[in-house]
């Protein structure tokens, strides 16, 4: 029984891990119709942002909320001056933000040295349920995860930003017949799916560590739980990173690792075969 609660435990926090890393990469996706292939060297840049204020004495916790700041703001200049230009052509989209994250990854590989850096955990030790003991760091990623996905959805749904954001998104024509600032709007989308990834980069840096091919799993495992939710809808990529995250993590307890990886690619691929569209398909959020 512990071991059972144990590894639901280890496969929810994954699961938790692998949302927060869709959440940035769907809203672009589904909101302004093309993949960022930079997300995960974001996810990169939050952790490396962590890892420099932990080594210049700061408290970790600074790092943390800084990286979606910055992130955010280094996605904003991006998408003025690179990705803009990209938006008739989704697949010319998807190799200039390749490129992109190729030119990120490559400085901070430069920079760390190709080390492994670690960073403590801002809540270390265990929670004790009877006998079991479960992560107390990886327990506060569960709850930040649940707390960034609402407050997600009622920015993006319930507010006046959000409401601008999904009209130009949906009709730029007469979002700016009603006076609403259309580039401004596509900058502020793209910053915030990048300070998302920021932030997921800031929270797991203590559990995997920082090194400069950090972002190329999650990134992966990020586009596929995007199709397999479905692109439109705010939902959909949630839930396709639940179910992503659930077999990436389940599996290995039943399986070897590598087994396992490849068969929830090929599970994967068999249902975007089967439905294209994903679990969740929509228009808009």
């Amino acid at each position: 029984m512990a071991n059972a609660f144990v590894a639901a435990f280890e496969i929810l926090s994954f699961g938790a891990i692998i949302v927060l890393i869709v959440l940035g990469l769907g809203i672009i996706a589904s909101m302004m119709g093309i993949f960022n292939f930079a997300q995960g060297e974001f996810v990169l840049l939050g952790a490396y942002t962590t890892y420099l204020a932990y080594s210049r004495g700061l408290p970790i916790w600074a790092g943390m909320v800084a990286a979606p700041f910055l992130v955010g703001a280094l996605g904003f200049v991006l998408e003025a001056l690179i990705i803009r230009r990209f938006y008739a052509a989704p697949i010319v989209a998807m190799l200039g933000t390749y490129a992109l994250g190729l030119i990120i990854r490559e400085a901070v590989r430069g920079l760390i040295g190709g080390f492994y850096l670690t960073v403590p955990e801002p809540i270390g030790g265990s929670i004790d349920i009877g006998t079991m003991h479960i992560s107390a760091w990886r327990f506060t990623i569960i709850v930040i995860t649940l707390l960034v996905m609402a407050g997600c959805y009622l920015l993006l749904s319930r507010t006046s930003f959000g409401l601008r954001m999904r009209a130009t998104l949906e009709n730029p024509s007469l979002a700016r017949a009603s006076g609403i600032s259309t580039p401004l709007m596509y900058g502020a989308t793209f910053a915030f799916g990048s300070a998302l990834a920021g932030l997921a980069g800031a929270l797991i840096v203590p559990v995997f560590s920082l090194y400069a091919d950090l972002g190329i799993r999650f990134l992966i495992q990020g586009f596929v739980a995007v199709m397999v939710g479905g692109v439109g809808s705010f939902i959909g990529p949630v839930a396709g990173a639940g179910v992503i995250g659930t077999l990436s993590a389940a599996l290995p307890w039943i399986m070897a690792p590598v087994v396992a990886d490849v068969l929830v690619f090929v599970l994967a691929i068999a249902f975007i075969k089967f439905r294209p569209q994903g679990l969740i398909a929509g228009k808009g959020v």
